[in-house]
Formats: C-alpha cells, sequence, structure tokens
C-alpha cells in the first residue's frame, strides 16, 4: 500500500498471510529483559523493546475506535486491568431497565480481550517491520535518507497541505515524524523486496500465449446478442390486441404503453438491447432466439405472463483470434509468473523469520517460534510485512 499520513496505520501493506503448519517449540527466556521479543539475523538480534511496544500501544489505543479529537482511550492495563475497568464503568451507559449492570469480571474480560486484541495488532507489526529489515539486509537492499525524505513531503504536502493541521495529527494520534519515517523505511524496503524477487519473472514465450488460446477460447469470444420488442401482458387475450395492433402498423411504444405490464421495458417503449441466450425465462429465450428479424412473433406464454416479441437487431457472435488476444494473455501469464515466484518467496520468508523469532510470555503471538499450534489458519505478521491494520486518524 501507498502509506498515507491521514490514514497511519499500525499495519504494513503484504502481498500474502501464510500461517505455517509447522509450529516450532521453544520458550521466551532468550529475550532480553528489556524487551518483549527478539528476531536473530546474520548480524545479530533485533530487539522490539518494551519501551516501543508501549509507544505504539498507544497509538493503537487512541485510534481504537475513535473519531478525531475525541479523547484517547487509555490502553489497557494487565494484569488487573483496575484503571481500564474504572474507565469503562465511567462510561457505560446506563443499563435499560430490568437488565443487571456489568460486573467487574465482565469489564476485566472486556479489558483483556481489547489488551489482547492490540498487543497482536501492534507486535505483528513491530516483527513484521524487523522482518523485513533483516531480509532487505540479507538482500543488500537500503533505502536512503533522501529518498525516505522525499515520500515523506509528498504525502505529507497531499495530506496536510496547512502545517497546523498536520501537527494536529500528531498530537491527537500519539505520533511523531520518527514513527512515520520509520514506517515510510519499511515501506520502501519491502517494495524493493517485491522488485527484486519479481523481477525478470514476467517473461511469456509465444507458445505459452497460443497454449493458453487454446484452453481457453471461449475467455475470448462474444455471444450473439439480439436487441428486441417486447410487451407484456397478464393474458393471451390482451397480448392477441396488442400483437393485433402492432400488425396494424400502431408504433410499439404506443402499443407497449397501452398494454404492457412490464415496467422497465414499456418505459424504454418496449426495448431491450444486448440480448444475449440465457438471460432471459426460457420460453421467451427459446422464441426471441428462434425468431427471424423484423417479424412480430407470439403471444409466448411464459411464468410473468404473455409476450409478444419483434427482433429488431441481430450482432453475430464473435471470437478473437490468437493475434488479437495476444497482449491481454501476455499479460495475465506474466502476472501468474511473478506471482508463482512471490508465493515461493514468501513460503520461505515466513518459515525463516519465524524460526528466528522469540516473544517473552505474555506477548506470545502466532509470529512468534515459541507459538502455540493456532487452532485456524491465521497470523498476524505477513511477507515481508504485517497485514493487521489499526483504526486510523482521518484528516
Amino acid at each position: 500500500m501507498v502509506m498515507s499520513l491521514t490514514r497511519l496505520s499500525l499495519a504494513l501493506s503484504a502481498f500474502f498471510v501464510l500461517a505455517l503448519g509447522v509450529v516450532l517449540s521453544g520458550c521466551g527466556d532468550s529475550v532480553p529483559g528489556n524487551g518483549v521479543a527478539k528476531v536473530s539475523d546474520t548480524s545479530g538480534d533485533g530487539v522490539v523493546t518494551t519501551e516501543d511496544f508501549n509507544h505504539w500501544m498507544k497509538i493503537a489505543a487512541n485510534r481504537s475506535g475513535q473519531t478525531p479529537g475525541s479523547n484517547p482511550i487509555p490502553v489497557p492495563d494487565p494484569p488487573n486491568y483496575t484503571k481500564c475497568i474504572a474507565n469503562k464503568k465511567k462510561t457505560a451507559p446506563k443499563p435499560a431497565k430490568g437488565q443487571p449492570k456489568t460486573t467487574d469480571e465482565q469489564y476485566k474480560a472486556q479489558c483483556k480481550q481489547e489488551w489482547e486484541g492490540l498487543r497482536d495488532q501492534v507486535l505483528g507489526f513491530l516483527l513484521a517491520a524487523q522482518w523485513v529489515k533483516g531480509e532487505a539486509k540479507e538482500q543488500d537492499i537500503t533505502v536512503s535518507k533522501k529518498d525516505i525524505d522525499k515520500a515523506f513531503a509528498t504525502q505529507k504536502k497531499q495530506a496536510f497541505p496547512k502545517d497546523a493541521d498536520y501537527q494536529k495529527f500528531l498530537k491527537e494520534s500519539g505520533s511523531t515524524e520518527q514513527d512515520i519515517r520509520f514506517q515510510l523505511e519499511v515501506e520502501q524496503l519491502q517494495q524493493k523486496l517485491v522488485q527484486k524477487v519479481t523481477k525478470g519473472k514476467d517473461k511469456v514465450t509465444n507458445a505459452d500465449v497460443a497454449a493458453y488460446y487454446k484452453k481457453n477460447q471461449a475467455q475470448f469470444a462474444t455471444p450473439e446478442s439480439r436487441d428486441i420488442l417486447v410487451v407484456l401482458t397478464k393474458t393471451k387475450e390482451q397480448a392477441e390486441k396488442a400483437k393485433a395492433s402492432l400488425e396494424k402498423g400502431t408504433p410499439w411504444k404506443d402499443v407497449a404503453k397501452k398494454y404492457s405490464i412490464d415496467e422497465a421495458s414499456k418505459d424504454q417503449g418496449g426495448k431491450l438491447q444486448g440480448v444475449t441466450k440465457g438471460q432471459q425465462e426460457k420460453a421467451l429465450d427459446d422464441a426471441v432466439f428462434a425468431a427471424k428479424k423484423d417479424t412480430i412473433v407470439g403471444p409466448i406464454k411464459t411464468q410473468f405472463g404473455y409476450y409478444v416479441v419483434k427482433v429488431t437487431k441481430i450482432t453475430a457472435k464473435d471470437q478473437q483470434s490468437l493475434k488479437e488476444a495476444t497482449p491481454t494473455i501476455k499479460s495475465l501469464l506474466a502476472s501468474q509468473n511473478q506471482q508463482k515466484a512471490l508465493d515461493t518467496f514468501v513460503k520461505d520468508y515466513r518459515k525463516k523469520w519465524k524460526d528466528r523469532t522469540n516473544c517473552r510470555d505474555g506477548y506470545v503471538i502466532q509470529d512468534c517460534k515459541n507459538a502455540k499450534a493456532p487452532k485456524t489458519n491465521t497470523s498476524t505478521a505477513a511477507a515481508p510485512a504485517s497485514t493487521t491494520a489499526t483504526p486510523t486518524p482521518q484528516k
């Protein structure tokens, strides 16, 4: 995704989410005392510090279910959630008559769920950033300060023509300019990774194109279509009167206005354009595609009533030639080849970086090596960045 200052997200865009079927055993004991998670790469360990985690938790809480300018929601305070419970009791609406009050235990359960949701989002984002930066380092991919400065200036100008609006955004979101630049850096590293993985994978031969065309010719065919005039009546007697009037030369639009009960076609003078086989009720469909041009046909009994029909135009079916279809096929196959290369990379990427990630007890998510097997195939981090999104500020 293109980073937007008006939609500052705790998630980075991703091209795939793949949950690993094999969960490796381990514990979070190797995480330093100042961290909640550790990601090891070839040059050492990257630590998600408690300070960084708490900082991004505040941003997530500020933006969680909020509208711009409203009071921020405090981060739930585990393990007892005393402040969170007090805040919920203070802001909770009065229960309806006859309904019981929410108990402290129920509030606590809500607070716990909220904290764990924020934790998964924030840690997923921070781990995804570590993964992207680690992979980029191993592949000698870098972004310059100049590139980040340029992207930042462009997006800031687009989102906030007035600096006062930008400063207000920072204050309300709890973000810093450094946070935004950090996200831009990781985003640009991710884009370069994708470009490197897919480079040269878009080559398609003429034989590939010909084989696809032969197998999928129906995709490049346009069926026969017909423009028709119709009058729909409730009874056969009315349909016969309408047909007789038409055969005497009365304009179709006048007959449709007088007799037809089909409001859609009636308002168009009875016209139905570009009708292809299979679109209409079977009896009508068979009659339309058996009729000769400019011949009044009917009455035709259907479940909706009785039709009188005339075909006014027949457009023959068309089949694109191989030459005509080649540009479309080449584009499609090139995209498929790039996606295949990306799929292969993503699978290896996720396995490698998950195996290098340890999380402290209480901070274990599915992207951690020491996570338990998930009940469903879900994942917080993605390759090479997280897809988890947090509600974000609007300008």
